[in-house]
């Protein structure tokens, strides 16, 4: 329907394929055809029973060859009111089941199965809302949903969009919604994003594969843990002025490095976060990754205020802290920050308070500042070369990152900083702070 010509993946590119997906020790989701078979009907969607004869062949095959699928996905931006074409939800049910049938008989006798999901595309709370009523309470292993927030990629507006609190908040409801239907619904369903692009036509290029785009990607990846999202898939690894590599050389853009950075050191357990101050800033922070305390991720939205912050620590009464399948109370990491210009020696008084008020029994969890005389931090300061934000090349702490002549990734080397000091977030940058001294009772 879009003008492409007939596809074909012949066994032995899947056999190569696999090969690849073994070497790179990649969890490889594949997505399915869901159109074939179906009819057009009188409402225009698409209906009919899925024919899945020729999926059910690949599976089985994938299965006989020994290959590890992570999981199997149903269509393409085929939910509410679809891209190009759109299915009932209570067909796509019908579906998923269906996919499901398969999957499990074809490896009854495996102790692990690949995993079902759908539908892959934008949410809308009525379409999913059936698709989940229908497959629960376990027929259905994730819900994934897609997203392009910030329009079409040849849009001139997009680095202004990124830059705007008031559009990166504009998916808090999507998560939000998502949430919710999942929680009150009974079901085991897990949310995923299956694919994300921030701005759709394969993004534009220096922006989307530029430094400016980290600012998009790092909150996403922050928001969307908040909301209880177990998986992020980002389009792309390769393809379009989207993916992580340069399409040409498979030199890593900036935005493979935010990654590295967020899997290396963000943990799964996601502290509830406040933040008094500008808007300009986005906070986020989550038990540390394979290390005592904290990790702190902010965002400077604003290129010319340098912000100092400082972090205390509120312990809910409840206890606890939101991970992955856990679904529990938080503890809450509250963080407060001053404002400082950039130009030395002025500053900017009056910032605008927007913290939320937390009626918490306050236990004691003392923050950095308590911390024992000469500890210490991990800062990871991340900047554009020469500032300017269409820069391809990203500096760590002053220095560009960049992969040896053999390919390999420079080493992300973190600065030690004094643990009594703020953490000192410079105009147009992120840092990530692991704060091993933090104690938030939900990481121990």
């Amino acid at each position: 329907m879009f003008g492409f010509t007939q596809g074909c993946l012949p066994l032995r590119r899947w056999d190569e394929l696999n090969a690849f997906f073994q070497k790179s020790g990649a969890k490889i989701v594949f997505g399915l055809n869901a159109m074939k078979g179906r009819v057009p009907l009188p409402d225009g969607s698409m209906g009919g029973p899925w024919d899945y004869t020729n999926a059910a062949s690949l599976i089985q095959y994938t299965a006989y060859k020994g290959y590890h699928i992570h999981g199997w996905e149903l269509g393409n931006e085929l939910s509410g009111k679809g891209v190009g074409a759109r299915i009932g939800a209570d067909q796509y049910a019908a579906d998923v089941i269906a996919l499901k049938t398969i999957v499990d008989d074809i490896h009854r006798s495996t102790p692990s199965k690949p995993l079902v999901l759908a539908p892959g595309g934008f949410f809308d709370p009525d379409w999913f809302t059936e698709l989940i009523v229908k497959t629960k309470p376990n027929l259905l292993n994730v819900m994934t949903h897609h997203i392009y927030n910030l329009g079409p990629g040849r849009d001139t507006n997009l680095i202004e969009k990124i830059l705007n609190p008031s559009v990166l908040d504009g998916m808090v409801s999507i998560f939000s919604n998502l949430q919710g239907i999942l929680k009150s619904t009974g079901t085991s369903t897990v949310a995923w994003v299956g694919e994300a692009g921030g701005a759709y036509n394969s993004g534009h290029h220096l922006v989307t594969d530029a430094f400016v785009f980290s600012f998009w990607f790092l909150d996403q990846l922050g928001m969307s843990a908040k909301y209880d999202t177990k998986s992020y898939c980002r389009q792309s690894l390769i393809g379009g002025n989207y993916g992580l590599l340069n399409t040409t050389t498979f030199q890593p853009n900036p935005d493979y490095y935010s990654a590295l950075l967020w899997h290396r050191l963000m943990g799964t357990k996601v502290l509830a976060t406040t933040f008094n101050g500008t808007n300009k800033i986005r906070a986020y922070a989550h038990c540390a990754k394979d290390s005592p305390g904290i990790t702190l991720l902010l965002i400077n939205l604003s290129g010319n205020t340098k912000t100092e912050v400082t972090v205390t620590a509120h312990a809910a009464a409840a206890g606890g802290a939101h991970k992955h399948g856990e679904r529990t109370s938080y503890t809450t990491a509250q963080v407060s920050v001053t404002n400082q210009a950039a130009t030395a020696g002025e500053h900017k008084h009056g910032a605008r308070r927007h913290a939320r008020k937390f009626g918490h029994a306050h236990a004691h969890a003392p923050g950095f500042a308590a911390a024992a005389d000469g500890a210490t931090r991990d800062e990871y300061h991340l900047t554009p070369k020469g500032g300017d934000l269409r820069s391809q090349v990203m500096l760590l702490n002053g220095k560009a990152l960049a992969t040896g002549a053999d390919g390999s990734i420079p080493r992300l080397e973190a600065v030690k900083v004094d643990a009594a000091q703020p953490i000192a977030v410079a105009p147009y940058s992120i840092v990530f702070a692991r704060i091993s001294d933090f104690h938030a009772p939900a990481c121990s």
